[in-house]
């Protein structure tokens, strides 16, 4: 009961994580302005995603543009789009292996067979913390990198944006909740590995046989 619960727990959590990595593919605040002059009176803020940037006025108006051309974005917002895409439909993919196979379901008989099904939605779902990691890493160093180069002028040096905190908190969501359904079908997998046997002990009668009920 115990190891279901638990189960039942990781399949939350990677949910959870499923649609943070969602959320923060689609949301276009990967990098913002960084405010660094000595005048903290600003006009506009500029936000920079995957798939749009947007400017907000100082009065609260917002214009966000779709970018035109994928070839000509850079490497970094290319890699960030694929991959979070891919995680997107490889989290889909983990959710319905893991349902088949988990504890609390019905489409798959208790087995060795239940155990690795939901084993294998638990590393699905790793493997989405560990593909989504590589852009908001990627994105992380090439934000504060430029932030700390002196040939960067002001204007273009940019922050790490609420996106790219979301993914982080997604990845380890993804990676808690994957290791934990793992554990719950290795537990899973000992307990029905392993059938409890009782045998009688033989004992010999007064002419020296063995009685033949202690074989039965």
């Amino acid at each position: 009961m115990t190891s279901a619960a638990l189960e039942i727990l990781g399949l939350g959590l990677g949910i959870l994580g499923w649609v943070g990595v969602i959320l923060a593919c689609g949301l276009p605040m990967w990098q913002v302005s960084a405010f660094i002059d000595v005048n903290i009176v600003v006009a506009q803020t500029i936000w920079e995603g995957l798939w749009m940037n947007c400017v907000v006025q100082s009065t609260g108006q917002m214009q966000c543009k779709v970018y035109d051309s994928i070839l000509a974005l850079p490497a970094e917002v290319q890699a960030g789009r694929a991959l979070t895409v891919i995680v997107a439909l490889l989290g889909l993919v983990a959710l319905m292996v893991t349902v088949v196979g988990a504890q609390c379901t019905n489409c798959i008989r208790p087995g060795k067979m239940k155990s690795r099904i939901v084993m294998a939605g638990g590393a699905i779902y790793i493997l989405c913390g560990v593909l989504v990691l590589v852009p908001l890493c990627w994105f992380a160093n090439i934000v504060i990198s430029d932030f700390y180069d002196p040939t960067v002028p002001p204007s273009q040096k940019r922050e790490m944006g609420a996106a790219l905190y979301i993914g982080w908190a997604a990845t380890a969501l993804l990676l808690f909740g994957g290791c934990l359904i793992c554990c719950c079908s290795c537990s899973q997998r000992d307990e029905t590995s392993f059938p409890v046997k009782y045998s009688a002990p033989r004992r010999p009668t007064s002419n020296g046989e063995y009685d033949k009920k202690n074989y039965v």
